[in-house]
């Protein structure tokens, strides 16, 4: 790597304890004097350095005195302990040893000893429990200290406003800067003081032998810091709070399954002598035909699976046990806090501070009476700035919904194509395909995955927008800089993600008119009609296709891309021996873990929890796909923590912050969404007024379902635009007298006064919908703000 044009070079704090590496680059003489000025800005501070090289990169090795780890432990007021708690604290649980099979042991889960603590204050350090000085301060707070250091330290004579390691590394002085793992994640350190807690983390969390083990988060907060322990915390609640939904999920797809022969209206409809006598008007114009209700026999039974009863009761569930996860999940955090010392927490300086990028940008300067002169963007620049980058997340939002209409067209498109050429199907008779593959499948499952693709397109490019726009921005901190790029992100994924999910569950089949007046998209493509069996089937495809593929291509990118990324950098390693291939030459080998790593996190959890709470209603399964993708997803990110990246610098947080009011926004969204899906989506509530209001005969209260939801046409009114083309109508529909055909919808029959208008019916069943989703959510929001939220304390 050293070439007549540059040097690389590595600096790196050497001991067990405190680990750091920075790269740099030295392209000319310049870089030359900023580095050396940098280094002697480190030597001012007492950090004590060494140069180290293999021939072609040269390593600084830095290892930080007890007194500089005093004087700035007192300067950041980091709390240690004083004196030992002797307040007895009783843990009995009864049956715990029902739990032993799951527990790690002892020396792994490390418990935090209960301790008073205070801040740190060198002039009183007599007072607290000193017992080694070597390992008196852990690693986390060891490396967050030399990473205060490092970004405090200026690099010019001229400009004392120059410094910090992260302009440095902006501006291509430096490459990198991380701290060292403590060992080789396969085998434990020779050195026998050294803890080897990277080797006891990979044997005992991130291999996935261990997926059904506790996680040890005492460990991995003492190693990587509380932020990164609150990620895996909050990821292991989330988990566990799933596998109650996916209980309950499964016992109503059981349910479904166990019912199936009491599935009354899908017998009518695979009934000859009456879904087999029931012609059905053409679901598009031209190229469809008429064709017999008995042909969506299949399709029926498949959507009782998801549409029946247990329905219902799941939509209820789910809006209880959101409640109970947000709620919990507090009381949850807030155990940590207390168990981490995490309370009244002010955030992180490092976080806090200015970024380099705002101080570079900003040429303008003002009077603080604290910091005295500092940079700043006057609101003119801020607001155009703001502007622009408003506009730009609308115009991708607006191509959002572009994608989804062209979509909507190919469906529209490609409908009357499949229902020509699959003759076993709505319009027409043959054998070859089977009852499965119909016109209204085929679309919704190539439709899916071409909506999928584009996705997945999107989120790739905006990605790389949010990003410039967010840096075009100029936020002032790091904090600032996360909440604005979350926000963009997750209004785009969003919509990206879910668009597609809310139009099959609310614009599909409700907008489409009757034969004689059909409603047409753009006047030219007629508006999607459902099945007779409701378009819930439909959306559940959706949402599997959408929510599966997107699980699998992000275990994919978590897990294969870093892997191939670190062999390809590390093959030239395998050439020297062993020896000779150091321990921060193996960590700069492995990729860098950025400052928005855990924003990435988060996304991929939050817009998964959406999925399961939003449509929940039409897929019960939902919960436990997405239980099993986060037992492999725990096991996946502790994997390439430990061995896939260079440690990250450790940083305290005390809550997932924005992400925990997006949580709680999303949850008050899927009751308003999975009580729309019952009422408008799925077959329940017409069902329940039939079966109470409507029929006639007590002894079988279900029958004539079918044909009493079916309202009348006579063919003779339809007009020549919607008539299909010669040859597009089955054998038997010229061999009978045929003068009528039933579509799914409640109006008057033909001759009536009011012919074609909505029955009484209709506003019946209309007015049960909206009491059931004021009854639906008045009862969640009263329980989620009288009750549940005061019951669980936190």
């Amino acid at each position: 790597m050293c070439y007549h044009s540059y040097l690389d070079i590595t600096l790196h704090i050497f001991t067990c304890y405190c680990s750091f590496i920075i790269n740099c680059i030295i392209r000319h003489i310049i870089s030359q004097k900023v580095t050396h000025q940098f280094l002697l800005s480190l030597n001012v501070t007492c950090l004590s350095f060494q140069e180290s090289e293999d021939g072609r990169t040269y390593f600084l090795k830095i290892h930080v005195p007890w007194e500089v780890l005093a004087t700035y432990a007192d300067v950041l007021k980091i709390k240690v302990p004083f004196k030992a708690n002797d307040i007895p604290d009783k843990k009995d649980v009864p049956l715990s040893w029902l739990c032993t099979p799951y527990r790690l042991p002892e020396h792994v889960m490390q418990p935090e000893p209960d301790y008073f603590t205070a801040t740190f204050d060198k002039s009183k350090i007599d007072f607290f429990l000193i017992e080694d000085k070597e390992t008196f301060f852990p690693p986390s707070t060891r490396s967050r200290i030399v990473y205060y250091i490092l970004s405090r330290c200026s690099y010019s004579k001229e400009d004392k406003d120059k410094k910090g390691i992260k302009r440095l590394l902006n501006n291509g002085t430096y490459v990198a800067a991380f701290p060292l793992h403590d060992c080789r994640y396969w085998t434990k350190s020779i050195d026998a003081n050294c803890e080897s807690e990277r080797y006891a983390l990979y044997k005992y969390w991130a291999r996935f032998s261990s997926f059904y083990k506790e996680q040890p988060l005492n460990l991995v907060r003492k190693y990587y810091g509380e932020k990164i322990g609150i990620y895996f915390a909050w990821l292991g609640f989330y988990t566990e709070m799933l596998s109650y939904a996916a209980v309950v999920g499964l016992l109503c797809f059981i349910y479904g399954l166990a019912t199936f022969d009491e599935n009354v209206w899908s017998k009518e409809i695979c009934n000859e002598t009456i879904g087999g006598q029931i012609i059905m008007c053409p679901l598009c114009d031209k190229k469809c035909g008429y064709w017999k209700l008995s042909t969506t026999c299949s399709s029926s039974w498949q959507s009782y699976l998801f549409d029946n009863t247990a329905t219902l009761f799941f939509a209820i569930f789910m809006g209880i046990w959101v409640t109970l996860f947000l709620e919990f999940w507090k009381r949850r955090q807030a155990r940590l806090e207390y168990e981490w010392d995490l309370v009244d927490m002010e955030e992180e300086q490092q976080q806090m501070q200015l970024r380099p990028e705002y101080e570079i940008k900003c040429t303008h300067r003002r009077l603080n009476q604290v910091t005295q002169m500092e940079p700043y963007l006057p609101l003119t620049s801020k607001c155009a700035r703001s502007v622009l980058s408003g506009a730009t997340v609308l115009f991708w939002i607006s191509l959002i919904f572009a994608c989804i209409i062209a979509v909507i067209v190919y469906r529209l498109a490609v409908f009357a194509a499949f229902a020509g050429i699959m003759k076993d199907s709505p319009t027409n008779n043959m054998d070859l395909i089977g009852n499965l593959i119909t016109p209204q499948f085929a679309t919704s499952v190539t439709a899916s995955c071409l909506n999928f693709i584009i996705i997945m397109v999107l989120n790739f490019l905006y990605e790389h927008v949010a990003i410039k726009i967010t840096d075009m921005e100029v936020p002032r901190t790091h904090v600032e800089y996360e909440n604005k790029l979350t926000v963009k992100m997750f209004l785009f994924q969003f919509v990206n993600y879910y668009s597609s999910c809310f139009y099959v569950a609310f614009f599909k089949g409700k907008f489409v008119g009757y034969p004689g007046d059909y409603s047409y998209m753009f006047g030219k493509w007629r508006n999607e009609e459902c099945e007779p069996g409701g378009c819930l089937i439909e959306l559940t495809t959706q949402l599997v296709i959408v929510m599966v593929g997107k699980q699998v291509w992000g275990n994919i990118q978590e897990a294969l891309v870093p892997w191939l990324r670190n062999w390809w950098v590390s093959r030239s390693a395998r050439s020297h021996p062993e020896s000779l291939y150091s321990r921060w030459e193996q960590d700069h080998d492995l990729q860098s873990f950025s400052q928005l790593g855990l924003f990435y996190e988060y996304l991929e959890m939050v817009i998964q929890f959406g999925f399961i709470t939003l449509f929940v209603a039409s897929f019960p399964l939902a919960p436990l796909l997405a239980l099993m993708n986060n037992i492999l997803e725990v096991r996946v990110d502790a994997w390439k923590f430990t061995t896939q990246f260079r440690r990250p610098v450790a940083a305290k947080a005390h809550s997932i912050g924005v992400w925990d009011e997006i949580l709680n926004m999303i949850a008050v969204f899927s009751v308003v969404t999975n009580a729309f899906i019952v009422a408008f989506t799925s077959d329940m509530i017409p069902r329940l007024v039939y079966k109470y209001a409507y029929h006639l005969d007590t002894e079988s209260t279900m029958e004539g379902y079918i044909n009493n939801s079916l309202s009348v046409f006579n063919i003779s009114e339809i007009p020549e635009k919607n008539r299909p083309e010669d040859g597009e109508n089955p054998d038997w529909f010229y061999s009978s007298n045929i003068t009528t055909c039933r579509y799914r919808d409640y109006r008057y029959p033909p001759g009536h006064e009011k012919q074609y208008t909505y029955t009484m019916q209709f506003w019946h069943i209309f007015a049960a919908k909206f009491a059931f989703i004021i009854i639906m959510e008045s009862t969640f929001y009263g329980n989620k703000n009288l009750k549940l939220k005061y019951l669980i304390a936190n």
